[in-house]
């Protein structure tokens, strides 16, 4: 790992990272989807991100988009509602983009872009729905912006998280369109969205990871 590009050991890293994280978070991942949805969401990211741990353990890809679209698989297999789908698509879409044993900061931001796609074509979401594409579009863009102006993979990874974790706070004010908080209308307001933080959890594990290498 040179600092500049995604590396096959740190994309394993990453997906652990993850794990982790959501074990560690899984209750208050609960407690948020307990105001607004269906109060399994820490649940089925900590079953899914668990099941993705042991799916990798002893797996040996030949490259980053060969893990990624292993995870991506497996999250879709193992998580019920509609968090499988969503994530295990997205990882699935950034997998197949990258098809080599290393991805510069920019060609991962292409696959981060793909990822982001995928979400918004299976939900039908757009930034401003009170979803997780609020927390996951602008850590995107903020990627994307840092790998275009060449900074490396961990300064970029560091300011998608905190683009994420500001679209979280962000969502608090809205109201749902879209999902199971949808249908509390205007009660759906003064709460952060649930698939907001678990996408925020994410980029953060990716700034961390990063950082550490």
């Amino acid at each position: 790992m040179n600092g500049v590009s995604v590396d096959i050991d740190l994309a394993r890293a990453w997906v652990q990272a993850i794990a982790a994280a959501v074990d560690q978070h899984k209750d208050r991942l609960t407690q948020l989807d307990s105001a607004i949805g269906d109060a399994d969401h820490g649940v089925n990211m900590h079953r899914g991100f668990s099941a993705v741990s042991t799916a990798l353990d002893g797996f040996v890809p030949d490259t980053v988009g060969a893990l990624l679209v292993k995870a991506g698989t497996t999250l879709i297999s193992s998580v019920g509602g509609a968090s499988g789908p969503l994530y295990g698509g997205a990882f699935r879409a950034a997998g197949k983009t990258l098809e080599a044993p290393t991805a510069t900061p920019q060609e991962f931001a292409a696959a981060l872009a793909a990822g982001l796609a995928s979400i918004e074509r299976l939900g039908s979401a757009a930034p401003g729905d009170k979803t997780m594409i609020d927390a996951y579009a602008p850590a995107l863009a903020a990627f994307r912006q840092q790998a275009d102006a060449g900074a490396t993979l961990a300064a970029a990874a560091l300011t998608a998280a905190d683009a994420a974790e500001d679209g979280l706070r962000a969502t608090a004010p809205l109201q749902a369109r879209k999902g199971r908080a949808s249908y509390l209308g205007a009660r759906s307001i003064g709460h952060q969205d649930p698939g907001a933080a678990s996408t925020a959890l994410i980029f953060r594990a990716l700034a961390e990871t990063a950082a550490a290498r």
